[in-house]
């Protein structure tokens, strides 16, 4: 059995981070979905709160790797 996860950069601070390809957050980018990390989503989440908007959600497993049998593209 192996493990999966990719090394990117994150679509809003460049920062890069290691993330599950089939979990983590993203966002769409003329079309191609781009990777968020976790602090830009923490963030965006405190924003949304005081806008009286629902959080973004975290799949459990997001920024770890995955198990190559369960990766989803």
């Amino acid at each position: 059995m192996g493990y999966v996860f990719v090394i990117g950069n994150c679509i809003n601070c460049k920062r890069q981070f290691t993330f599950s390809p089939s979990k983590v957050p993203s966002i769409r980018v003329n079309g191609i979905r781009e990777p968020v990390c976790k602090t830009c989503i923490l963030q965006a989440n405190i924003l949304r709160k005081e806008k009286g908007m629902d959080p973004f959600s975290i799949t459990e497993g997001a920024y770890e790797a995955d198990n190559e049998n369960e990766v989803q593209f």
